[in-house]
């Protein structure tokens, strides 16, 4: 095999490899990403529970002021 032929096929295995290990870390990077994405959506989701909206309290409370309102009414 000729040293032209020979040095073609070790600049391109070099050139694979490099492209591969860029590849990888890309992948190491996302997955990092992920993990720290998922971590964040926990959080968001206990913000979420903690600042929920009160309809679900203001039912309960007209319940109680209902006597109240009769009276009120009655008058």
């Amino acid at each position: 095999m000729p040293v032209e032929a020979v040095v073609t096929l070790i600049l391109g295995a070099l050139i694979i490899a490099a492209a591969a290990l860029g590849l990888l870390r890309a992948v190491m990077h996302l997955s990092a990403t992920s993990k720290t994405l998922a971590v964040l959506d926990g959080g968001v989701e206990v913000i979420v529970q903690k600042t929920s909206t009160v309809p679900s309290t203001v039912a309960s409370v007209n319940q109680s002021l209902a006597p109240v309102k009769a009276f009120a009414d009655s008058i």
